[in-house]
């Protein structure tokens, strides 16, 4: 292992960035994590690094390209297009375009590894997995990389992909899966927003400086398809400043996806009454949008419009396009008023009525007012939140004193100008002094480069966020004893997790065992406790009424491949992920081995 490669598998774009692990030796130098330009098709017949891949995935047709115009330095014939040419010819041809896989991968509404996408493809168009998407992403990027380090292999570095901090369980495993496929050993998952804030620590040596005790600073994550928000605090640690993530907030499907579908709308409406667009030019109308909006939202641009093109039916289109333009006025007022509305922090988040029969899609968040969700994170946070555990107003809410952004939607100023006017709004009415903004040098790249400084911290360089988890976790476990009808068998609870355990951290059980039902249905009852903090892995509570909280029973089957059932003697393995799930591995003497998994993480209920 020569390198720890971090890989930011975004929605709407993925990145790379590595650091090698050869200069750990000298204890002064701390290796800088360096961007990797990534070889990609641009036109037909044209490969061209790129800071950027595009998560686009196009599968073209059999007269889509030239022979051999689709040619890479390591795949003569691909069978799908990854990366800027796919996204431009997508555009013209929405039916045979993958996009916002990375949000399919997260809708718990559709099978996930059903080949579903794209959606609208037409008859005869072959369709893939949310799964088999982000693989084709990791591939290429595996590729690229491998053709430009030969001595150091892909398949033999340390590899930290990076996920939303809202994705579910499912959606991790289903991540691991395609980083599994696509060739990547001893893979470690992130959470965006703390991979963003390892890159501003990375670039700010002096972070000790600028924050101290008693700090919480807000990590607003806007991306392509997803809005993640995190709060960190600043405490200390024998003598020295730490940092700790405290809350992640729900899984919210709104991001720069729902904009550019937005501005495709207004323009829609433009157009009509005289010209009317079907579905596949809607889908061409929002990719063009895409393009449309980061042009005028780029630094320095001074434009007013931006031209947006796709191609008309029928014979009544001049010239065979649909031309029109979206001005800067417009975006604006979309931008301000539709997604991030100056708003109080008492407004939440607003449910609309659901017509009851709808087409198989995406599950974007019902209210697209960002600020709104924000304000339900700082409130409901700070109300379910230990006493002490979260800087507070008067009013409850949460009081961050620094901000930190990471994404592409936020790389405009207009929008992070926005947003910090409104928080210093709440924190005025609080009574609290203006948050100050982190600047980060790239918001794009910040999440691949923060992936890249994380890995060298697991090897035991540089700084770490801790996030022990906030309770006890427990293992109901049936006691010996012979039946009594109508009352069932006494229920005792064995500690598999204790209170501050480190995310990224396991523990074992050996020296106790217990029988496992396998090859039939069975319950699993697990507990916690946020007031017993010093039940070590392995004590047992033998009254499960005292000081414990039932979490949801679990019921599943077990299977046990050439066995026949029965009950397997098992010790126990506990496992708390870096993105806050609880892994309790059921170990057989003969070595086989049963996952259970929960989230242990606090979670913002929905309004």
């Amino acid at each position: 292992m020569q390198y720890v490669i971090g890989i930011d598998l975004g929605t709407t774009n993925s990145a790379l960035a590595c650091a090698p692990l050869s200069a750990l030796g000298d204890p002064h130098h701390l290796p800088s994590a360096h961007l990797m330009a990534i070889p990609q098709l641009v036109s037909p017949g044209e490969v061209r690094d790129e800071p950027l891949l595009p998560s686009f995935l196009y599968l073209p047709g059999p007269a889509d390209f030239p022979e051999g115009s689709l040619a890479l330095p390591w795949d003569q014939k691909p069978d799908a297009i990854a990366g800027s040419l796919a996204q431009k010819r997508g555009a013209e041809n929405p039916g045979r375009l993958v996009s916002s896989a990375k949000s399919w991968l997260s809708h718990t509404g559709v099978d996930r590894t059903a080949a579903i996408l794209p959606v609208n493809a037409p008859d005869g168009v072959r369709k893939l997995s949310p799964v088999e998407a982000s693989l084709r992403y990791l591939e290429h990027l595996k590729r690229a990389w491998n053709s430009r380090h030969e001595d150091a292999p892909f398949e033999e570095q340390q590899i930290l992909v990076t996920v939303p901090a809202s994705f579910d369980a499912v959606a991790r495993d289903l991540t691991l899966r395609a980083a599994e496929e696509a060739g990547c050993r001893d893979v470690v998952l992130l959470e965006e927003p703390q991979a963003a804030f390892y890159a501003w620590i990375e670039r700010h040596p002096d972070w000790r400086e600028r924050v101290e005790v008693g700090d919480l600073i807000l990590v607003i994550d806007i991306g392509g398809g997803t809005t993640d928000f995190t709060l960190i605090a600043v405490t200390e640690n024998a003598g020295e400043l730490a940092l700790e993530r405290i809350a992640v907030g729900e899984h919210i499907l709104l991001g720069g996806d729902n904009i550019d579908l937005a501005l495709a709308r207004f323009i829609e409406q433009q157009l009509a009454p005289k010209t009317r667009l079907d579905m596949l030019q809607l889908h061409a109308l929002w990719q063009q949008c895409r393009g449309a909006k980061e042009t005028l939202l780029a630094e320095g641009s001074a434009q007013k419009d931006a031209p947006v093109t796709i191609l008309g039916r029928g014979t009544g289109v001049v010239g065979g396009t649909i031309k029109a333009k979206l001005r800067r006025d417009d975006l604006e007022r979309i931008l301000l008023d539709g997604f991030f509305p100056a708003v109080s922090s008492d407004d939440m988040p607003q449910r609309v009525r659901r017509v009851a029969l709808q087409e198989i899609g995406l599950p974007y968040a019902a209210d697209a007012a960002v600020t709104k969700h924000l304000a339900q994170f700082l409130r409901q946070h700070a109300s379910t939140a230990q006493r002490g555990a979260v800087r507070r107003g008067p009013s409850g809410l949460a009081c961050p004193t620094h901000v930190l952004f990471n994404g592409g939607v936020l790389r405009a100023n207009l929008i992070r100008d926005r947003l910090m006017d409104i928080v210093h709004g709440w924190l005025t009415w609080e009574g609290m002094p203006p948050a100050v903004p982190l600047t980060g040098d790239d918001l794009v790249h910040a999440v691949a480069r923060g992936a890249a400084y994380y890995g060298l911290a697991r090897h035991g360089r540089g700084v770490r966020i801790r996030g022990g988890i906030a309770r006890t976790y427990y293992v109901g476990i049936e006691t010996a004893m012979p039946s009594v009808p109508g009352i069932p068998a006494p229920l005792k609870a064995l500690t598999v997790a204790q209170f501050g355990m480190e995310e990224g951290s396991s523990a074992s059980i050996p020296d106790r065992e217990f029988g496992l039902v396998v090859g039939e249905p069975a319950e699993f009852r697990f507990f916690s406790s946020s007031t017993r903090k010093d039940d070590p892995p392995g004590s047992m509570v033998e009254d499960v009424r005292e000081e414990l909280q039932e979490l949801t029973p679990m019921e599943v089957s077990l299977t046990d491949e050439g066995g026949a059932g029965g009950v397997v003697p098992v010790s126990f393995e506990t496992v708390v992920t870096e993105t806050g799930v609880l892994q309790l591995w059921c170990v057989a003497r003969d070595g086989r081995r049963w996952k259970l998994e929960f989230n242990v993480r606090e979670r913002i209920a929905p309004a």
